[in-house]
């Protein structure tokens, strides 16, 4: 089979993704939703939207509370555009960094246009935060990469991550990075400093309060984000705190630690509904006893059942099926920038790990994975509207009762809706 033919069965690949009973009447109407290749219409008053931005080499999410007050969580740029067969469409195009068209998609989204509240890097790793060595130049001494890029159009009030001030939780910072995440954000915190006035802050773990609303407190009284990991903590129902890694770092005193473990993790409620999100949660360390333990085990038993959640690490040898089971979502976000995301055990560990109907919406599915995983039970419940790249918007209205998963075209900056999924809580 040559190239052209292999695209072409493997674009031809593909199912609907459905409901549960309750809702599928609303999916069939959803076929044929008004919004469905018009330009979305933005933001409503009262509403909360999660935008997770598409561009194939990074992750990034945009969150737009009940009242307006905004956060930036995540904006990375790394080299996936070079990684040759292993690399998925970089969109719009690849002669813009992933910074820019982040901001670019913020500006078209943000009420407040330019100006936003929050920037919150859930750990130190190029594709979610950017670097020192893959960059559209320096400006100022910046590297113009991911949030060093993304600040050259936007503005911010107040910045957090997993360790500010002194990164020595649980140890003294060394996250085997090599392409200078922590050293970017130094320079982005330093002049942001003196351009924007920023407040800097490290996680504090189980607050409720870490990203208070800041334009009208009484529309969001129903809306609540609470961190729930950071450190390679997790904050348990009890509210004690359960440390990862210190029978690990005591046994083994390592000098780096892997990351990702250090992601901070946060449970999003508005009214009924509620979304699960944390960065690369997850790390296998190995027991005094030679087996392995999966700390996102750990994390299953901290975490509700969610309506929504975003899969760990990209869906790459992460989520355990006890994870899978604790949040239960009835919808998965990815963001992608690799084939090797959305891995077969990934995928299966999720299907086994609770009963019921899920439907996985990444920012793409690529016709190589659909053509390599064709026969995978799990393909069936991958939304089709994925398959070209998307940016994924999920929008909740007051009191959380319903809401709906929307895809926007990412090839072009249009804003042009492909698909329209809604459901209830």
């Amino acid at each position: 089979m040559n190239r052209r033919d292999f695209m072409k069965s493997a674009l031809a690949l593909g199912s609907a993704a459905v409901l549960p009973m309750a809702t599928r009447k609303a999916f069939a109407e959803a076929a044929k939703d008004p919004l469905v290749g018009k330009t979305w219409p933005g933001w409503k008053q009262g509403h909360f939207q999660l935008h997770a931005i598409y561009t194939g080499v990074a992750e990034s999410m945009f969150l737009i509370y009940p009242d307006g007050t905004t956060m930036l969580l995540d904006c990375g740029d790394h080299a996936a555009i070079h990684r040759g067969d292993l690399a998925v469409p970089v969109l719009p195009g690849g002669d813009r960094h992933a910074g820019e068209w982040i901001a670019r998609y913020v500006v078209r989204v943000n009420p407040a246009k330019t100006a936003v509240d929050y920037m919150v890097l859930s750990h130190f790793h190029s594709d979610h935060s950017g670097c020192m060595v893959y960059h559209a130049g320096v400006k100022d001494g910046v590297p113009l990469s991911g949030f060093g890029e993304a600040m050259t159009w936007l503005t911010f009030k107040k910045a957090v991550d997993r360790g500010y001030p002194n990164y020595d939780d649980p140890i003294p910072f060394g996250s085997g990075e090599r392409l200078g995440s922590k050293e970017l954000m130094d320079r982005v915190y330093g002049k942001l400093r003196t351009r924007d006035k920023l407040m800097i802050e490290g996680v504090r773990l189980g607050a409720t309060d870490q990203y208070q609303p800041t334009k009208d407190k009484a529309a969001c009284k129903d809306f609540q984000i609470k961190n729930i990991a950071g450190n390679g903590k997790i904050v348990m129902p009890d509210g004690s705190i359960r440390d990862c890694y210190a029978e690990y770092i005591a046994r083994r005193h390592p000098r780096l630690l892997n990351e990702n473990g250090m992601s901070i993790g946060m449970i999003v409620s508005y009214g009924k509904f509620k979304l699960f999100t944390a960065g690369d949660f997850s790390d296998v360390l190995a027991q005094a006893d030679g087996s392995q333990h999966w700390i996102e085990d750990d994390l299953a038993e901290a975490v509700p059942h969610v309506n929504v959640a975003k899969v760990n690490h990209h869906g790459h040898k992460a989520v355990t099926e006890k994870l899978a089971a604790a949040l239960a979502p009835r919808v998965w976000l990815n963001c992608v920038w690799d084939q090797l995301h959305n891995t077969p055990d990934t995928m299966e560990r999720i299907g086994r790990g609770y009963p019921g109907e899920r439907t996985y919406c990444p920012g793409i599915m690529p016709a190589e994975r659909r053509w390599q995983d064709k026969d995978a039970k799990w393909m069936k419940d991958v939304a089709k509207e994925s398959y070209e790249g998307s940016h994924v918007v999920v929008d909740v209205p007051p009191g959380g009762e319903t809401y709906t998963v929307n895809f926007i075209k990412a090839r072009d900056e249009s804003m042009t809706v492909s698909g329209v999924m809604r459901f209830e809580s």
